[in-house]
């Protein structure tokens, strides 16, 4: 056996260690001590359970027949609701993959408002049906180029199957905002709630060279109810130059004969007494956003400085203003516009949680009207589309060939979780009732049927008047397996952690 003798050089022991890693043939990866690392298959079917475990969390969540989730805050008040999204937003959580799940539902709410709680279940069982083929070797890549390939043909089955609808008819548009509250806590209350939020919509549509604007955010709001002084004479002339300077502002104003002024900032007790002998009624301490709702309502235009303005810049449209107490609170109402393009809506409720979760309800229905409204088209519910699309990609997944049929078949399969949840949250048999409900889809002219929410029975969507636009159903396919997509090319995690000893050895002045 030979030896060999290395001296104690620097360059010695680079040598030794390259000689080795080449030797025992592995990877050397320089990491600082305190980082962890995972890579391969454990990543992958991490990722896996954590966006099972974020779609089991809300899984009850779906339907007439949801429940209701209660959630504490860091600050130790309540909320209550079953939106998909106002839920995952409060709950605090470690895992990056569970994060992204948690990303996504913003991300379906922000587009189209509608959808939070499909987007999740969805997203968690693709990944969850994709873990037999990463168990069978088979590379995430061919998944990925399957699910990609699922994904085009589910859009084109969508736009195939819709059907188109008339804005301009109330009954329908009622019945489609009807559809999309009827599985809130809104829904006892659903003909008000569904009239209010179809008047506020169609109030801030805005069309310019033939382009829809519909800015539900900014103008339908929803309403729950340095100077260095050394000497006295110093003071005083500040003072006097204040006391001109109001006079001066309040001219300005005062000289369009204006009946009221709107601002964003406070006014002086002297500002409001030559506002008075003038009769204008001044408000204070407007919110920027109700300043640019007054201003699309009544037809004025917001002037940064008093001596720019114009007789143009008055807004003419306002019919009448007062002011109501309601409760304990006092409101100022601007009505009787002409032709408004702004809007607010009022709430009252026992609670600040119902009101919390009312809001969150109305704006749901705003939404999915101005999704039809931007986008006239309609799919029926109820698991409806999840079943016909499921059973036409079955159909196609047979000219495929090579391994990419079988995740491709897979995906289909993933779709029939929204008809089984919603059987399983009304306590029907769920075998029995997705059976009859596959077989059913494999007749004629069956596209339309799917799950009645509040019996668990088969029925019929076009009967029973639930519709969703299509806008919704695009962005959660679309959103659910891009998600699956970007979990499944991850094969790597390095996380930074703080060891607990750190806080031990840290020592002097303002160590952590």
């Amino acid at each position: 056996m030979s030896s060999v003798l290395l001296s104690g050089s620097p360059e010695g022991s680079r040598r030794l260690s390259h000689a080795l890693s080449k030797m025992m043939g592995q990877q050397v990866l320089v990491l600082s001590q305190n980082m962890k690392r995972e890579s391969g298959r454990k990543v992958q079917t991490g990722n896996i359970s954590a966006a099972k475990t974020i779609a089991d969390v809300i899984r009850t969540c779906l339907g007439p027949r949801a429940m209701m989730k209660m959630l504490l805050d860091p600050m130790g008040g309540i909320v209550m609701t079953n939106d998909g999204n106002a839920i995952l937003r409060e709950i605090q959580v470690q895992h990056p993959a569970a994060k992204s799940m948690i990303e996504i539902s913003r991300t379906q709410d922000e587009e189209v408002g509608d959808g939070t709680t499909s987007v999740i279940i969805l997203a968690g069982e693709m990944l969850s049906v994709s873990e037999q083929f990463l168990e069978q070797q088979m590379h995430p890549t061919v998944i990925i180029s399957a699910y990609r390939q699922a994904l085009d043909d589910m859009l084109n089955l969508l736009k195939e199957i819709s059907t188109p609808v008339d804005v301009s008819d109330r009954k329908m548009m009622l019945k489609i905002i009807h559809s999309a509250i009827n599985t809130k806590a809104l829904s006892r209350w659903s003909d008000m709630a569904c009239s209010i939020s179809l008047d506020a919509v169609k109030t801030v549509e805005m069309e310019e060279n033939g382009r829809k604007e519909i800015d539900i955010k900014k103008y339908a709001k929803v309403e729950k109810t340095d100077i260095e002084i050394t000497r006295e004479e110093d003071f005083a002339r500040i003072l006097q130059m204040e006391e001109e300077y109001i006079q001066q502002i309040c001219e300005d104003i005062i000289r369009l004969k204006p009946d009221l002024i709107f601002t964003e900032k406070g006014i002086s007790d002297l500002a409001q007494h030559y506002l008075m002998k003038a009769n204008i009624t001044a408000i204070r301490r407007v919110r920027k956003t109700d300043n640019n709702r007054i201003a699309r309502a009544c037809g004025a235009r917001i002037a940064s400085r008093t001596d720019e303005l114009r007789e143009e810049d008055v807004g003419l449209g306002a019919g009448l203003f007062e002011i109501k107490k309601i409760g304990d609170e006092y409101f100022t109402f601007v009505t009787e516009c002409k032709d408004p393009k702004a809007c607010t809506i009022l709430l009252r409720g026992a609670s600040k949680e119902i009101l919390a979760e009312v809001e969150r309800n109305l704006q749901d229905a705003m939404q999915v009207t101005r999704n039809v409204l931007l986008e006239p088209s309609l799919l029926p519910g109820g698991g409806a589309t999840e079943m016909a699309v499921s059973q036409r990609l079955m159909e196609r997944s047979k000219a495929i060939t090579g391994v990419e049929q079988w995740p491709y078949r897979a995906l289909a399969q993933a779709l029939e979780v929204i008809p089984r949840t919603l059987i399983q949250n009304c306590g029907a048999s769920t075998i029995r009732v997705l059976t009859s409900l596959r077989a059913k889809h494999t007749q004629e002219d069956s596209v339309s049927w799917g799950v009645n929410g509040e019996t668990g029975t088969l029925a019929d969507m076009t009967v029973l008047g639930i519709w969703e636009p299509l806008a919704v159903k695009a962005q959660t396919y679309k959103t659910a397996v891009e998600t699956a997509i970007l979990l499944l090319r991850i094969d790597d995690i390095v996380s930074g952690h703080k060891k607990k000893g750190d806080e031990q050895t840290g020592g002097g002045q303002g160590a952590e």
